[in-house]
């Protein structure tokens, strides 16, 4: 993520320097203030606040997600259970800007309001920075569970472990989706087993995934068309991963017709006697399959 930035002349250099020391402390009250805002969106189910204070990408990206789903937006944006954090009961540690782009990130009891007793770990949270304002872009539970020695240096005030990459802003925003323009007509999910690999899939040339060391289901954005569909996949072997390890990458369409379990269109798959046998995946590859009237009536009853 490291970028080398030219800048002509020390003069030049000094005040961008300058300003950035002027403009720390107000750009950190003005992400704190971003982030109550769109929290406060959340618990009072305010779509308004919540559009306002929400970076466009992310709205596109949730919007998608639910209408890929066959849910209603925006109610459904405000019917999970979990609570965003109240970073006021948090410790700041770090708050870094560059570009468009910015990183808060707190340390202490995160709480979700799901009950329990919360334990210390840290809350990252991005922002993106639209026309004159800074936008809420997501936020990232991290879980230092099997890091005690870590969180226990974060109680103590060393903040050294903040200096991996994964706290610092990129400086350039994410690059917004292609946006779909309501419910889609088939929910489909894309599912990956790919233990010491990494699995990429574009379906429908719409919706990409990427899937490393994992077992998932992820929903396809925009779904499932009628007639011929096609998935594009590459896979490659992470350091240190088993080469000859079972691999599944699958389709499901979920059917809206009760008792009728989801259909399995499309499977690509290596399995663990296959693999002892020293078979491997392609490096890539084009699957398809055809959504015709018999799957429309499993899927619809019609």
């Amino acid at each position: 993520m490291k970028r080398l930035i030219l800048i002509v002349g020390v003069l030049a250099i000094a005040a961008s320097a300058h300003a950035q020391t002027l403009n720390g402390a107000e750009t950190t009250a003005e992400l704190r203030n971003v982030y109550n805002n769109w929290r406060a969106s959340m618990v009072r189910k305010d779509a308004g606040l919540w559009k306002r204070y929400t970076s466009t990408t992310k709205q596109i990206k949730v919007r998608n997600r639910i209408w890929s789903e066959r849910r209603p937006f925006p109610q459904t944006v405000f019917a999970s259970p979990i609570a965003p954090p109240d970073i006021k009961k948090l410790q700041a540690m770090r708050v870094r800007a560059k570009g468009r782009t910015a990183k808060s990130t707190y340390f202490g009891k995160v709480d979700f309001g799901i009950g329990g007793d919360p334990t210390d770990n840290l809350f990252v949270i991005s922002y993106v920075r639209e026309g004159d304002g800074w936008k809420y872009h997501g936020g990232e539970f991290v879980n230092l569970g099997a890091l005690p020695v870590v969180r226990q240096q974060l109680a103590a005030g060393n903040k050294e472990f903040l200096d991996g990459e994964d706290f610092f802003p990129s400086g350039v925003p994410e690059v917004a989706p292609f946006s779909i323009r309501g419910p889609v007509k088939y929910i489909a999910k894309a599912y990956v087993f790919c233990p010491g690999r990494e699995v990429k899939l574009l379906i429908n040339r719409k919706s990409r995934h990427t899937f490393q060391n994992t077992k998932r289901a992820d929903v396809i954005v925009g779904g499932a068309i009628d007639g011929m569909n096609e998935l594009q996949f590459s896979i490659k072997d992470l350091p240190g991963g088993d080469a000859q390890a079972p691999i599944s990458i699958r389709v499901y369409l979920m059917s809206e017709v009760n008792g009728v379990k989801p259909l399995k269109p499309l499977e690509y798959q290596i399995d663990e006697e296959q693999a002892k046998g020293e078979a491997k995946p392609k490096p890539s590859g084009t699957l398809n399959f055809n959504l015709g009237p018999e799957m429309v009536k499993k899927l619809k009853g019609r």
